[in-house]
């Protein structure tokens, strides 16, 4: 490693539907940041990108108590760093505030952190600002270090305001990837301490698409409207609404539904589809390597994700898949929540439906079904709204500048 290593700490390395990190390293790395990645757990399903990534790999232990050993040896090690006692002391004030096992997991993963990171690392970069930025947090203090966060949707919406108010404090630089994230935030932070940068998507992986053979409208049942959904069958994205919209389709409509991705609620939305008498036209794909995502938009006629506010206040910021899909001229059909909004122009690339309301998403279903004209006018206004505003480089380019790249000047100082 340089001397001006960063290393990133994530939830999860490689992860499926977290394309879009995996996407930012790949370009940093490319840029010639030399990064370090710190994991806690490691999933089997990878896309083609993780293999382009060089980064070494650290996994934190998840459980504290099946790895004892390697925990007790970092404690016995940091405790005489001249900054534990400092740290130890802001973790039982924490601790004190959020009495969980979680908590008592974060501390425990920021010894290991410090006993196993690489000694030239300069700076440490957390993606969420719940449980990875805790672990930073703890981390950066023990070492010395400058730290800094990107903020996404769950670690927003439900962790509380006192710990993301002192995170904000702490940490030197935070982005998010909406506006309406931005706006959230800055109410909690410093002045000008959170920034907005859209992920935005690689254009080299999300060429433009071949001509559509085919431009159904429903009519046929031997040539039917293909609806595609991709996404986390979690609570947030709304799947059993979207079901709900699909069943109340007429009768003499003709259409499939595919979906790509899996979740806690998977074994729960399938069933409810087989309630709804709908299995015959739904295909369930389960996770699927970005290439197969990729020709999924190319043979469906429409996207549709029904994203909602979960009742602990969790919600998507803006859906990546949302911008993949426009980027393949495909309509969305979603929801007013969040920054949706802040891609999909309602009538122009897309159309948007209030949250948790099946009635007036299925009403924008039948819209676009029956109007194949309208698929094809949104879809190349799509296409060209995300090719404009919405490629990576641009973002990238000022995350490097976060991180000192573009300037000359050693990273995150």
């Amino acid at each position: 490693m340089s001397p001006n290593s960063v290393a990133f700490l994530l939830y999860d390395y490689p992860r499926v539907s977290e394309t879009f990190i995996a996407q930012e390293i790949h370009a940093l790395e490319k840029k010639g940041l030399d990064i370090q990645i710190v994991a806690f757990r490691r999933n089997k399903v990878i896309h083609s990108i993780h293999k382009e990534i060089k980064a070494k790999v650290i996994y934190l232990p998840y459980y504290l108590g099946r790895e004892p050993l390697r925990v007790l040896r970092a404690w016995w090690a940091v405790r005489r760093k001249p900054e534990y006692r400092q740290v130890r002391s802001l973790f039982f004030r924490d601790l004190i505030r959020d009495f969980t096992a979680a908590r008592l997991r974060r501390f425990g993963q920021a010894l290991v952190m410090v006993q196993e990171l690489e000694q030239r690392c300069s700076h440490l970069h957390a993606h969420f600002l719940n449980h990875p930025a805790s672990v930073a947090r703890y981390a950066a203090r023990l070492l010395g270090l400058t730290w800094s966060c990107s903020a996404h949707s769950i670690d927003i919406w439900t962790s509380p305001d006192w710990d993301k108010r002192e995170k904000l404090a702490d940490c030197q630089w935070t982005v998010t990837c909406t506006a309406a994230n931005q706006e959230y935030l800055n109410r909690l932070a410093p002045p000008g301490r959170v920034e907005h940068l859209y992920h935005g998507i690689d254009f080299s992986r999300f060429p433009p698409p071949p001509p559509k053979a085919t431009h159904p409208d429903g009519s046929r049942p031997d040539d039917p409207v293909t609806i595609l959904s991709v996404g986390r069958t979690v609570d947030k994205k709304g799947f059993e609404d979207l079901l709900e919209a699909l069943v109340m389709l007429p009768a003499d409509v003709h259409w499939k539904f595919v979906h790509i991705g899996t979740g806690i609620l998977q074994d729960k939305i399938q069933a409810l589809s087989r309630k709804l008498g709908l299995e015959d036209r739904v295909t369930w794909m389960g996770p699927q390597p970005q290439e197969v995502v990729l020709e999924c938009y190319r043979q469906a006629d429409l996207f549709a994700l029904a994203c909602r506010i979960s009742n602990n206040g969790d919600r998507d910021g803006l859906p990546n898949v949302l911008i993949e899909a426009n980027s393949q001229q495909l309509p969305v059909v979603s929801t007013t929540i969040s920054a949706i909004p802040e891609l999909v122009r309602d009538g122009e690339n897309g159309l948007l439906a209030p949250e948790r309301n099946p009635k007036a998403f299925s009403g924008a279903l039948l819209t676009l079904i029956r109007d194949p004209q309208l698929r094809e006018r949104m879809g190349r206004a799509g296409e060209d709204r995300v090719r404009r505003e919405f490629g990576y480089e641009r973002w990238i380019g000022m995350l490097a500048d976060k991180f000192g790249m573009n300037s000359g000047t050693t990273p995150a100082v």
